[in-house]
């Protein structure tokens, strides 16, 4: 009896440490959950982060396109920087009534009753960096108030691709003028396609004198199936402050190996500014026009978009060459295009893109 009491009592004890011990990792859980700056909603993404340089920091990525399979990318980039560098991050999208990310929405040069919508941008009063990939909304002017903001405080931006024509009515003003998001704020908008849309593919080239940027630390290859964009005029470049990292040299075809395009030079594709909102405070920006879900399987992109992050949040010391790039789970994006039925592109809840 004595030896099967102290079994039984033994037996209880490693119950209670086992239920502990679940307790434990169920509130561990719960907590790391709750540390996350953003609640989470059926309307957006949220990716807690890790262990890493970034921990305690806080990015929204913004996933509000038509053509270049952001719903893809913006996920995909949330995930690296949340798994490999420890940044919190959650991902806004433009839905449509039903609460559905819905790239086949018309914009407002199609349909002048057109609305968009973005659930979450409040949450851009309390995050450290916006990367933002839109093209051609109309926002609610609540809603652009929120972006507005964001450009009066100070805080870094990263702009992807069509960022550079990424809203219509768009009414921030400094010092009594209206301000062109793309042409003020990044530091060029779309003027052109450099070459064939949707024929042509881009080889990115590293502008040799600024090759020590931080930015460029670690980068060796970059390639897409994208084609350039003309952001000045012909005879122009970019305007008085942007520093060019990165040329983009117009390829023949949409493989990697095909030859340049003789009849057209190399054009910034990838540079570095600041801004100054109407508060006197100054944040760095990042634009590049390169940026396709597709071109974000090349690391070389991957990297630099990441070291860019790092830079736009003044961590300038914190980016290693040989940091992780690599994609967290599967990324197999459809194709670019508005050839919405071919690509089987339709509207989805949020949490299909996890």
């Amino acid at each position: 009896m004595l030896y099967c009491a102290s079994g039984l009592w033994r037996s209880s004890c490693l119950f209670r440490l086992c239920l502990g011990l679940i307790a434990f990792c169920f509130v561990g859980e719960l907590l790391l959950a709750a540390e996350h700056p953003v609640p989470e909603s059926p309307l957006w993404l949220t990716y807690s982060g890790g262990e890493g340089p970034g921990k305690g920091r806080h990015i929204i990525l913004i996933a509000a396109e038509q053509e270049y399979r952001s719903e893809y990318s913006m996920p995909m980039l949330a995930k690296l920087l949340s798994k490999h560098h420890g940044f919190d991050c959650t991902v806004l999208f433009s839905l449509n009534s039903r609460n559905e990310v819905d790239p086949t929405q018309k914009i407002r040069w199609e349909d002048k009753t057109v609305s968009h919508s973005i659930p979450g941008l409040e949450h851009l009063k309390s995050c450290d960096l916006l990367i933002v990939f839109s093209r051609l909304l109309s926002l609610p002017p609540e809603q652009l108030q929120h972006i507005y903001e964001y450009l009066d405080a100070g805080k870094p931006v990263i702009g992807i691709r069509t960022a550079n024509h990424g809203f219509l009515d768009f009414q921030y003003r400094k010092d009594g003028k209206r301000v062109d998001f793309g042409e003020q704020v990044l530091g060029g908008s779309f003027r052109s396609h450099h070459g064939r849309w949707q024929q042509d593919s881009t080889r990115g080239m590293i502008v040799q004198e600024n090759r020590e940027h931080p930015i460029l630390r670690g980068v060796q290859d970059i390639w897409g199936t994208s084609d350039v964009y003309r952001t000045y005029p012909e005879g122009g470049h970019l305007p008085e402050g942007c520093l060019p990292l990165v040329d983009g040299q117009p390829l023949m075809g949409r493989k990697s190996d095909d030859a340049p395009n003789p009849d057209l030079i190399a054009l910034p594709v990838a540079w570095v500014r600041t801004w100054t909102g109407n508060k006197g405070l100054t944040a760095r920006v990042f634009h590049v026009t390169m940026g396709s879900a597709q071109d974000f399987k090349s690391e070389g992109l991957r990297r630099m978009t990441v070291n860019a992050a790092y830079w736009c949040l003044q961590m300038d010391g914190q980016i290693v060459g040989d940091s992780c790039m690599d994609i967290v789970g599967d990324y197999s994006p459809p194709e670019s295009g508005f050839d919405y039925r071919r690509l089987m592109i339709v509207p989805r809840l949020p949490e299909f893109y996890r």
